[in-house]
């Protein structure tokens, strides 16, 4: 079947958000003499189910309770500040206009919250558009890797899922799109390019690599 719409993914996909969230732990972290254990860390990576909580673990090294409160805003302040200087990811602004151009169907689909999402795609000038945005915003159990998030997409975009192609970064993201039953391209981001995405169809280093037209021409 043609392929009718792509679903991307938000975080480390469309912009590298995960870089300035992991630098701003790990610079707390050596305020404390410790190094964030970036194994650990990544099993957080594009979910919300979050196995590893890198406060307690950091209290843990310590030995004592610490003031959350005040690192987290402290944390959140510094990881705000790098983020403003992130941009759409390589490819990904030709990756849209060439999808407007064949009138193809887009839509944003992100365990993170719409909250944090629409700020940070104004601030690019890329928050009309899509089709869809389709988010958590803090359910636990429609996040990824559950295929919730993806089936809600495609019901909305009214596509089956041999008509779509989704785009991800994350071993939790590709396991998210391939349980709904989607191709998966996987983009990995600095932070997950270590990181196992086997199970995603193809692995590319950037969507700039493989334009929109020749991935269509592939499948």
């Amino acid at each position: 079947m043609a392929i009718r719409a792509l679903l991307f993914d938000f975080d480390g996909l469309l912009i590298d958000t995960e870089s300035p969230s992991r630098l701003g732990w790990e610079e707390l972290y050596r305020e404390y003499g410790h190094e964030l254990p970036l194994d650990r860390w990544a099993t957080n990576v594009g979910t919300l189910d979050e196995p590893f909580d890198p406060m307690l673990h950091l209290e843990e090294l310590v030995g004592s309770p610490l003031d959350r409160d005040a690192l987290d805003t402290w944390r959140r302040r510094r990881e705000s500040v790098l983020i403003e200087l992130e941009a759409l990811r390589p490819g990904v602004e030709d990756y849209l206009r060439e999808a407007e151009r064949r009138g193809l169907l887009t839509a944003l689909v992100s365990s993170s919250s719409r909250a944090w999402i629409d700020p940070n795609l104004t601030r690019l000038s890329r928050l009309d558009g899509w089709d869809a945005i389709v988010t958590a915003d803090g359910d636990a159990a429609r996040a990824k890797p559950r295929p919730d998030l993806y089936l809600d997409a495609l019901d909305r975009l009214g596509v089956s899922a041999d008509e779509a192609i989704a785009f991800e970064d994350s071993p939790n993201g590709v396991q998210a799109a391939r349980a709904a039953g989607l191709f998966c391209v996987a983009v990995p981001n600095p932070i997950t390019a270590t990181l196992a995405l086997d199970e995603a169809d193809l692995v590319v280093d950037s969507l700039a690599d493989l334009p929109l037209p020749d991935l269509l021409a592939r499948l």
